[in-house]
C-alpha cells in the first residue's frame, strides 16, 4: 500500500511565531499611537551547553544590545571573539515582527543565543582541518558565532555568514568588523540569504562546506532549505553540509525527507563529540544547571549531508 506523506499541515508549535506576529501587529493597528516601543513582547532566555566560555563585557549605550566576549579554547592558546547581541532578558519591538512578515522569515535569530549554535561552534573548533583552505557558508547564522569561530581558528579560504533576516545580518556585519583582526588571511563576509531565493547565481556550486544549527524547526522552510543546500554545495571534489539540530518532534525527520527528495544523501550521528556527550548525559541525569532539559528538544544530533 502506498502511504501519502504529503501532508504539510503545520503543527501548532511551528505556527507560534507567525500567530504571535499577526496578533500583535493587529493589536497595534487598532491603537492610535506612534510609539511602537510601548508594545513589547517578552523573550525566552535559554539554558545551554556552555562549551565556549563567555562573559558580558558591557552594554551598548542607548540600545538593547550588549557586548559578549567568547574565549575560544584552541591548541595555540586562547583566542577571543567579541559579539554584539541583544541582551538575554530584553524585549522585542513590533518592528521585529513587521520585518518577519515582510520578508517571510522567523524572528528566532534575534531572540537569544541558541544552544545548538554553541554546540556547532565547539564542534568546528574540534575539527579545524575540515575547514582549512575551504570555502564555507553558515546558514541561518543568528549572531554568527560558529562562522566567526571558523574564520578565526581554521585558516579557511573564505567564510560567508548568512541569515534571511536583514536585522540579523546587521549584527553579523558588526561582529565581523570588530573581530576582523582575528581572521588572518581568511575572507569573511555577511550575506542576506533567504532560502527560497532564486537569485543565487553568483554563489551557485561554490562552497566546500555548509554549516547550520537548529535550522530545521519550521517545516514551511524545509523545501527551500534542502534546495539551497543542493545549489550551494560544490559539485567538483568533496563537499558536505554539517547540520546540528535536535529532533523537535518530527521536524528533523521531515526535513531529512526533503533532503532525500532533493537527491541528496545524509547520515546521522548521536554521539559525535566526547565533551558534548558528557554534558548531555549530565543533563539527562538531572543536573541542576538545566532542570527542564529534554533530549528531543535540546540535544542536537549531527547530520552530514552530501551530494
Amino acid at each position: 500500500m502506498e502511504t501519502n506523506n504529503t501532508d504539510t499541515t503545520p503543527k501548532p508549535s511551528s505556527l507560534r511565531w507567525k500567530i504571535l506576529r499577526q496578533a500583535l501587529l493587529r493589536r497595534y493597528s487598532l491603537q492610535n499611537s506612534d510609539d511602537q516601543s510601548r508594545i513589547r513582547i517578552s523573550r525566552r532566555a535559554t539554558h545551554g551547553f556552555d562549551l565556549i566560555p563567555s562573559k558580558l563585557v558591557d552594554k551598548v549605550p542607548d540600545s538593547r544590545d550588549v557586548r559578549v566576549c567568547y574565549t575560544l579554547p584552541v591548541a595555540a592558546g586562547c583566542r577571543k571573539l567579541l559579539l554584539t547581541q541583544r541582551v538575554d532578558n530584553s524585549t522585542a519591538d513590533l518592528t521585529d515582527f513587521e520585518i518577519c512578515n515582510r520578508y517571510n522569515i522567523d524572528n528566532t535569530g534575534l531572540v537569544c543565543h541558541w544552544p545548538s549554535e554553541d554546540v556547532l561552534a565547539f564542534f568546528c573548533l574540534s575539527h579545524v582541518d575540515m575547514f582549512r583552505s575551504k570555502r564555507v557558508i553558515e546558514l541561518g547564522s543568528g549572531y554568527g558565532l560558529a562562522g566567526l569561530v571558523i574564520a578565526a581558528t581554521t585558516e579557511a579560504l573564505e567564510v560567508v555568514i548568512s541569515d534571511g533576516n536583514p536585522q540579523v545580518v546587521d549584527y553579523i556585519q558588526r561582529n565581523i568588523d570588530v573581530n576582523s583582526g582575528a581572521f588572518g588571511d581568511t575572507i569573511v563576509k555577511s550575506m542576506t540569504l533567504h532560502w527560497n531565493t532564486e537569485d543565487i547565481l553568483d554563489i551557485f556550486n561554490t562552497f566546500d562546506v555548509i554549516i547550520a544549527s537548529d535550522c530545521t524547526f519550521f517545516k514551511e522552510f524545509h523545501k527551500g532549505l534542502a534546495r539551497i543546500v543542493k545549489f550551494l554545495l560544490k559539485s567538483t571534489g568533496p563537499s558536505e553540509a554539517i547540520f546540528v539540530s535536535p529532533k523537535r518532534g518530527d521536524s528533523l525527520s521531515k526535513f531529512l525527507e526533503e533532503i532525500e527528495e532533493t537527491g541528496l544523501h545524509f547520515s546521522i550521528t548521536e554521539n559525535y563529540d566526547a565533551e558534548i556527550w558528557k554534558r548531555h548525559q549530565a543533563f539527562m541525569n538531572g543536573g541542576d544547571s538545566w532542570p527542564s532539559y529534554d533530549k528531543d528538544h535540546c540535544y542536537p544530533l549531527l547530520v552530514r549531508i552530501t551530494l
